[in-house]
């Protein structure tokens, strides 16, 4: 049990660290101000579809800056 704890504290921290470095700037790769369910998966974020979309507040189809800052909040 404290070895699957401890996994699963590894695992959050990696998951928050990788968010930490994922910019908005960085993920938008086209630059457009809008981040897509691609580009955020090619920067490797784990987002599912789901997620995806309940973060799209505006449903656009991206992530606007505000709607990536809560996303990425953590």
């Amino acid at each position: 049990m404290k070895k699957l704890i401890a996994a699963l504290a590894i695992t959050a921290f990696a998951a928050s660290a990788s968010y930490a470095q994922a910019s908005f700037e960085t993920v938008d790769a086209d630059g457009n101000g809008g981040v897509t369910m691609e580009e955020a998966s090619a920067a490797g974020l784990p987002w599912t579809e789901d997620q995806f979309k309940a973060a799209d507040t505006n449903q656009d189809g991206a992530l606007d800056a505000t709607e990536f800052a809560a996303a990425t909040a953590g």
